[in-house]
């Protein structure tokens, strides 16, 4: 078989590198084609060298930059759209990935997709964008593709209920009026996974989860009354779906971002990897499940409220939460400040029109400049 070319967007990031362990380990299938970068000129670089890629961009110059970079956030569409690329792996942090997710569908790309805030801000135009052109969206994160491998084609009318499981981040266990005032050094203190710091940090508000159900929601048409959030600390349980029939199945698998890599590049066939480690059921014994803590994390609700309202609502809250968690990375918010932005960005602007991309780009302007504002 013709190895398939593949092009990273975010190729420095925690997904990114990931995917190049997994793609260093299957050159047999696979030929990285392209690679961009954020700022991160160094290990772009250094990527270069043992990727050989065709091309290479970077977002945001750097004094390391190579002058044969493609420079400038025009890249990453370009990236996308190369005729040498079979599959597109976003891995661009927040909105940044949205455009070029539906330039690479509108080319009849395969977008394995880990930026989720690219359906959460415009799910409707990025389905849209798929059907015109033929691509395919396969999701990335561990949650969905763990759906995805249940569903495995069944008809959606067969599924009664998704349940997509959290870790509970770090603050799983404190007491409710300690969580507010937590710090950075606390929020990125994850138990189960290693992840940028914005994911991290949206693991800790449970802001993640509200991204994933919507997420979901576009990815597999499952109506949001139908989508469940339990707290699973092991992080063994990915994701269950329940049939009408009462049957439950679920993924399970280590807390590794490698084997949902893998399997977004091969859905639907499957191929041997000896680096994805072993399932071992014993040492990852017990699991266990809890019910969410709402009142303690209120981002939750917002984000699921939002996508449930639908316009723009969606882009405001994932604007609102990008800036709140930078915010609170600065030292310029507390942690509880992050949901009481978000909730007040929706308030003022959740209304606001969503049926083009160019409205939802103004909304997800609006929304950072309210939080900047509230802060």
């Amino acid at each position: 078989m013709t190895p398939r070319g593949i092009a990273i967007l975010g190729s420095t990031g925690s997904v990114g590198t990931t995917a190049l362990r997994v793609l260093a380990r299957q050159r047999d299938a696979f030929v990285v084609r392209a690679l961009t970068a954020n700022a991160n000129g160094s290990l772009l670089r250094s990527q270069v060298a043992e990727y050989q890629p065709t091309f290479v961009g970077m977002v945001q110059r750097s004094d390391d930059a190579d002058p044969a970079w493609a420079i400038g956030p025009d890249c990453l569409v370009a990236a996308a759209t190369r005729d040498d690329v079979h599959t597109v792996i976003n891995a661009v942090v927040g909105a940044a990935g949205l455009r070029a997710t539906i330039a690479a569908l509108e080319a009849g790309k395969r977008v394995a997709l880990a930026n989720k805030e690219t359906l959460v801000m415009a799910g409707s135009l990025v389905t849209a964008a798929a059907r015109r052109g033929g691509g395919e969206l396969v999701p990335v994160d561990s949650e969905h593709s763990a759906i995805l491998q249940c569903i495995a084609g069944r008809p959606t009318q067969e599924v009664r209920r998704l349940i997509i499981t959290a870790s509970g981040g770090p603050f799983r266990t404190w007491d409710a009026a300690r969580v507010p005032s937590a710090t950075v050094a606390d929020a990125l203190n994850h138990p189960t996974w290693t992840m940028g710091r914005k994911i991290t940090i949206d693991s800790a508000t449970l802001a993640n989860k509200a991204l994933e159900v919507i997420e979901a929601h576009h990815l597999f048409d499952i109506p949001y009354d139908r989508i469940e959030v339990v707290v699973h600390p092991q992080s063994v349980v990915h994701s269950f779906v329940e049939f009408v029939d009462g049957s439950v199945l679920a993924q399970l698998g280590v807390p590794s971002m490698e084997l949902p890599v893998l399997y977004a590049l091969t859905h639907p066939d499957r191929i041997p990897d000896a680096g994805v480690p072993a399932f071992d059921p014993v040492a990852l014994s017990p699991l266990t499940y809890e019910a969410v803590r709402h009142d303690v994390f209120p981002a939750l609700r917002l984000g699921v409220d939002a996508g449930r309202h639908g316009g723009a609502a969606p882009a405001v809250f994932n604007a609102a939460n990008e800036e709140a968690v930078a915010g609170f990375l600065n030292g310029i918010l507390s942690f509880g400040d992050i949901a009481r932005a978000i909730d007040s960005a929706l308030a003022a602007l959740g209304n606001m029109a969503g049926d083009t991309l160019e409205a939802l780009v103004q909304a997800d302007t609006a929304a950072r400049a309210h939080v900047r504002e509230f802060a």
